[in-house]
């Protein structure tokens, strides 16, 4: 069943805008200098409940939204200039996380299925963020002098934790919500 255009665009803006809640929620909670935000959340929410294509829609509004300059970024962050920051990645990110949940969630709605997208989301997420984080304090931005790949990875086991918990929060409220609310079903669009 096809998704109309209209539908899609709320559906995107709506989950553009939860994004931006989510980069903001705790901007006071801090683990080394990072803020802590729920947007992994709401990008693996956004695969789950629109589907791949729409969800990595909805995830490109909201990068392009903070790339005009829009506030969006975590610490209500905007513009241009943050393609140079080391956190980038992980923004970059959301766009594959929505596509490879709802890629997953629209070929297995089972207890597997699920564990896999959240598997997926967590992997992609780290990869693209990490490696992305790794280029940009080794070739443009300041990074400390023992600085390596190695260390760019050990810094996200402090994260690792919390991510595994929103990642489990986020499987289980796209389970009951397939479940409970018939509407909530994605309808992929086709194109």
């Amino acid at each position: 069943m096809n998704m109309s255009k209209t539908k899609e665009i709320v559906l995107c803006g709506l989950f553009a805008s939860l994004m931006a809640v989510g980069a903001n929620v705790s901007p006071f909670l801090m683990i080394g200098g990072v803020p802590v935000t729920l947007q992994l959340m709401f990008s693996i929410l956004a695969g789950g409940m629109l589907g791949s294509r729409t969800g990595a829609k909805a995830m490109t509004v909201y990068l392009t939204l903070g790339l005009v300059g829009t506030p969006v970024f975590a610490q209500f962050k905007g513009g241009p200039s943050s393609l140079l920051s080391p956190t980038f990645g992980f923004v970059l990110s959301f766009i594959a996380v929505a596509f490879g949940v709802g890629m997953v969630l629209e070929r297995n709605r089972t207890l597997t299925g699920y564990a896999a997208a959240g598997i997926l989301a967590i992997a992609l997420n780290y990869i693209i963020g990490t490696n992305f984080m790794y280029a940009a304090l080794s070739f443009w931005a300041e990074a400390p002098s023992d600085f390596s790949y190695t260390v760019a990875w050990g810094w996200m086991a402090a994260y690792l934790p919390l991510d595994l918990g929103v990642t489990a929060v986020s499987m289980v409220l796209l389970q009951r919500l397939y479940k409970a609310v018939p509407s909530v079903k994605p309808q992929y669009v086709s194109k």
